[in-house]
């Protein structure tokens, strides 16, 4: 019999513990933060495969990634990373929180609750000074103002040299909060999702 997947291997502990289906999940974080959340459904495996395409997964040590929502990204990041590295999610809903430590057993793996623009204290905390890629969904535009602004710095300061803050959006002025802190971006329209997003990603040279 053939060995399970990762996430039928989710999908058991899941039903198991009585949490609710992702797109559940997703519908009730939508409707109680629909700032913080920022679509209304979640995003496309081609969209996530070409989001993290560019990692260089061998020198990878430690990945962030912001408002992780159901985990849509934290499957694939942890199928790529190596056995000693990390991946840090941090959402400010405590209802994506409690999902994704139901669902995903994995000693690498560690959800926060918490703001991204705390993310230098919460790198610290997991015994890190400096963080190899960052990925976020976080639906800039419609944050309140000045918190943008303040994610994209403190992001900036905490990446490693080399290392990329890769950004999926469906607004394009996204790139207004990129430009004052990245001199090297690059562009991407993912046509296959629903709708087609803008991706980005900023590199620290």
């Amino acid at each position: 019999m053939p060995a399970s997947t990762a996430a039928e291997q989710r999908t058991r502990r899941r039903r198991a513990a009585g949490v609710p289906s992702p797109w559940g999940m997703f519908i009730r974080g939508f409707f109680k933060h629909p700032v913080m959340v920022g679509a209304v459904a979640y995003s496309s495996g081609t969209l996530v495969r070409h989001m993290i395409s560019r990692c260089d997964w061998d020198n990878t040590k430690l990945f962030v990634e912001y408002g992780p929502g159901v985990g849509t990204f934290c499957g694939p990041i942890l199928d790529r990373l190596g056995p000693e590295a990390k991946l840090v999610a941090i959402d400010p809903n405590p209802d994506f929180i409690e999902y994704l430590k139901a669902t995903i057993d994995d000693p690498r793996f560690f959800a926060v609750l918490g703001s991204a623009e705390d993310v230098k204290r919460i790198v610290r905390d997991h015994g890190h000074e400096q963080a190899d890629y960052v990925v976020s969904g976080l639906p800039f535009s419609t944050l309140p103002t000045g918190v943008g602004d303040k994610i994209a710095k403190a992001t900036k300061e905490v990446l490693r040299p080399g290392g990329a803050f890769l950004v999926y959006q469906y607004n394009p002025k996204v790139r207004n909060f990129l430009t004052p802190h990245w001199q090297h971006i690059d562009h991407k329209v993912e046509w296959w999702n629903i709708p087609p997003a803008q991706l980005w990603w900023a590199w620290k040279d």
